[in-house]
């Protein structure tokens, strides 16, 4: 036998047993919190055609996809993000839709890293996308309903991060920064090198109101009083705006008691190019990457031919449960089942019994003990063991 094919490729694992049945159950009391605000399942296909994650949308660069041709020799791509999914399947289902649109999704992603460090290449993600509201009540919505599924599955040490990208771009933009000089500028601040910054900076002939808030974007970080800062910054009507926004989503938050968990960072920016104004990510110890992200991206639909504005946010389900994990996060027993042990003349009656007990709402397993002692014994004893662990009845018939 080719030992080789009984484990599964770099980058994946298989779940199974216990962790399996926890995972499940974690989704399944998440999906009731996305329920609860008024969104409704949409399901989309693993893979799509690749330009629905071609470089003019934004998404996973290119060598990270797993790519394959159809029988026609189309490209196609395994599912890197649900986003650019949900905006085609909204594009052409709901264009006609007169109010806003609400969608939550859970499925698998797949992206090839090429370097692993301990992630995955297939994730369960799930998540929400409003359709057709562009107020910054949309942008409060999905940041509280994003941070109830965290409290929901059990976490209290978090904190989420929101930014504003158009903040950023409408000073490059009004600074006059632009190609590689910008790309190179975006780089730097996404990575908080302010040395950097300045540096590159520096090289520009550009004001010195622009050079002084630039430098400083990467320590933009706090409370509302960060907003205030940046607002006192800033003179161009972009960034005064896009500023004022993330204020109106600040109080809206309020209301929903956050204030503890939200941090306002200016110098957040996203490799998602298709956000175009709020973002946000959220963050816990015990894993080293955030276990939601989101943001508005009013132009996406618009490249499959409905023009609406959006905002949503991804949870990763295997990130949430390492952390969980790490965290010694209890996340609730498992569902308590009856183990029906039984012999060959006991066979009806055990039948019978399991099939009460299923008809009643609960689970029923049957196993039928071994004629040969030894084996019987060694299934016996595995029961006991079961049994200690509080979530199953052991009956023997």
């Amino acid at each position: 036998m080719n030992r080789k094919i009984l484990h599964t490729p770099e980058g994946l694992r298989d779940i199974y047993g216990a962790e399996c049945e926890k995972k499940k159950q974690m989704e399944e009391r998440l999906c009731r919190v996305m329920t609860s605000y008024g969104y409704r399942d949409i399901e989309t296909p693993s893979f799509e055609f690749f330009d629905v994650f071609g470089s003019d949308i934004g998404t996973i660069p290119s060598r990270d996809l797993y790519k394959f041709f159809d029988r026609e020799g189309n490209t196609l791509v395994l599912r890197p993000d649900f986003t650019p999914s949900i905006a085609r399947a909204a594009s052409r289902y709901f264009s006609q839709e007169s109010g806003p649109v609400r969608l939550c999704y859970r499925g698998q992603a797949f992206v090839s890293h090429s370097s692993h460090q301990g992630r995955l290449n297939e994730t369960t993600q799930l998540g929400a996308e409003l359709i057709g509201e562009g107020r910054t009540d949309a942008d409060a919505e999905v940041i509280a309903m994003a941070t109830e599924m965290l409290l929901k599955a059990g976490l209290t040490d978090f904190q989420i991060s929101i930014g504003q990208v158009r903040f950023y771009e409408s000073l490059v933009r009004e600074a006059g920064i632009e190609g590689d000089m910008a790309a190179k500028l975006r780089l730097l601040v996404h990575n908080r090198n302010t040395f950097g910054v300045e540096q590159l900076l520096t090289g520009l002939s550009i004001g010195e109101k622009y050079r002084r808030i630039l430098t400083l974007l990467p320590t933009l970080v706090g409370g509302a009083e960060v907003i205030d800062r940046a607002l006192e910054l800033s003179e161009g009507t972009g960034a005064q705006e896009s500023a004022q926004r993330l204020k109106e989503v600040l109080e809206l938050l309020k209301v929903y008691g956050l204030e503890k968990q939200i941090t306002v960072d200016f110098g957040m920016l996203s490799n998602y190019m298709y956000y175009t104004g709020l973002i946000f990510r959220g963050y816990t110890y015990g894993t080293g990457e955030a276990i939601v992200k989101g943001g508005r991206y009013d132009g996406l639909l618009k490249h499959f031919g409905h023009d609406a504005p959006s905002t949503g946010f991804v949870l990763v389900v295997d990130q949430l449960m390492n952390a969980l994990e790490r965290q010694k996060i209890e996340t609730g027993a498992g569902e308590k089942r009856c183990l029906i042990l039984y012999e060959a003349q006991g066979s009806v009656q055990a039948h019978a019994l399991a099939k009460a007990r299923r008809s009643e709402g609960g689970i029923a397993e049957l196993v039928r003990l071994p004629e040969d002692a030894e084996k019987a014994q060694a299934v016996l004893a595995q029961a006991e063991e079961r049994e200690r662990d509080g979530l199953t009845e052991v009956i023997r018939v």
